[in-house]
């Protein structure tokens, strides 16, 4: 029996639109979806998060640059304290960042990381993190701001990380348009200093 076409096109409709509210849900979930598969993967140098170092350090060790960006739109200044450092696979690591606001009003920021090579981002753990939180400065304010980490050791055993001799752990820092919480309220990771 034929459908007349005044019910095709309500089916027809009804199918379109319910398509359009899939497609716009997918947007959506579609950067929370792909942080998780980044973060479960490494993949496009996402680091991990850990608890704590492994108990046991291997003999050998990798070099870890560091490296500092600030986006145009942000009156910071923004630098890793060290260059290099070279860190035994599974051994606990500080590194510090620097930042200061030149600006003459008060600025919240919030950094964004990667690793490179990229297949060395899943053992790149990450204990402590200034990313992990916004930070804020008054003008004219500095903080000194640490990133606790290790490497993990199965690196060592992955033919496709195995080779690698070099780590550079990225961030570059961007401003936040609307804070999380009042500036005031907001306590930063790291020390500061005027």
């Amino acid at each position: 029996m034929a459908v007349p076409a005044t019910g095709r096109n309500r089916r027809v409709a009804l199918l379109a639109s319910g398509v359009a509210v899939a497609m716009l849900g997918l947007a959506f979930a579609s950067v929370p979806l792909y942080r998780m598969f980044c973060q479960v993967t490494g993949f496009g140098g996402t680091t991990q998060r850990a608890e704590a170092a492994p108990q046991v350090a291997s003999a050998s060790s990798v070099s870890v640059r560091f490296d500092a960006n600030t986006s145009n739109h942000l009156a910071w200044s923004f630098h890793p304290a060290q260059t290099t450092m070279n860190v035994k696979f599974g051994e606990q690591a500080m590194a510090h960042y620097r930042a200061r606001n030149t600006s003459n009003e008060t600025i919240t920021a919030s950094a964004i990381f990667n690793v490179t090579p990229p297949n060395a981002g899943v053992y790149f753990n990450k204990i402590q993190c200034f990313c992990f939180t916004e930070q804020t400065l008054k003008p004219g304010e500095s903080i000194d701001m640490p990133v606790v980490f290790f490497v993990d050791p199965d690196m060592i055993d992955d033919p496709d990380a195995a080779g690698i001799k070099e780590i550079t752990l990225s961030y570059t820092m961007y401003p936040v348009d609307k804070p999380r919480t009042e500036p005031k309220a907001q306590a930063p990771t790291g020390t500061i200093t005027n």
